[in-house]
């Protein structure tokens, strides 16, 4: 087997066994802000346990504060399962939730009506959330997540059944409030994603026949 085979099939093997854990491990996506970028972004790690619809998250603000005054706070994190929207205000029902204790922040769930979401996001409907106030967008700074600080949080409920981690993972909105310029608010929404596994089985499935289509060509030229 040539170099290039044994380069493709090795790499090939690495993605497919990746692939197979991604169920075991906690996966990592980052949120930036739709407005003012990296002076409002986050890291959410996240973990569903399918056989216990049970879904657990830790969210730290790793925002960059560029101006005296501001903090960009985190105020409010919210949930949008796909499809995006529901027909009811207050979205699917039947969540429960908590925070992990915390001396730096303190957040209530609610999967009721969490009301708009700014930044032109006038479609979504939150199916839950935990929020510092009486919305989404009406939180509290003093009892948020400021740049540096993380908390996690815990969410059971029996609507997750037939998502995916990746799909959760990636629905999330945060709220941040006074963030550097004019707007003072800013929604972060995730910049990277967590990928399907479906995606990357096709991927090694694509390296696997690369390997396949470069072997027979040196077979012929042999």
């Amino acid at each position: 087997m040539s170099r290039f085979n044994k380069l493709v099939f090795s790499l090939a093997a690495i993605i497919v066994i990746a692939s197979a854990g991604m169920t075991a491990r906690a996966d990592t996506i980052t949120v930036t802000g739709v407005q003012t970028g990296q002076a409002a972004t986050a890291t959410v790690v996240c973990e569903f346990n399918s056989q216990t619809n049970t879904f657990t998250f830790t969210i730290t603000n790793t925002s960059a504060i560029t101006q005296p005054g501001s903090t960009s706070t985190i105020t409010g994190i919210g949930f949008d399962l796909p499809p995006g929207g529901n027909a009811s205000s207050s979205g699917l029902n039947g969540f429960t939730g908590m925070q992990a204790p915390s001396l730096s922040s303190n957040f209530t769930f609610s999967d009721a009506d969490l009301g708009n979401v700014p930044a032109n996001f006038n479609s979504t409907v939150l199916d839950f959330g935990f929020i510092t106030g009486s919305s989404f967008t009406g939180g509290n700074p003093n009892d948020g997540l400021a740049p540096g600080e993380s908390a996690s949080f815990t969410v059971t409920g029996a609507a997750f059944s037939g998502f995916t981690e990746e799909q959760i993972c990636n629905a999330v909105f945060v709220r941040f409030q006074s963030v550097p310029g004019a707007i003072g608010s800013d929604v972060g929404i995730p910049s990277t994603s967590v990928p399907e596994p479906s995606s990357i089985l096709l991927l090694g499935s694509a390296l696997v026949g690369l390997g396949g289509f470069a072997r027979r060509r040196l077979r012929m030229r042999g």
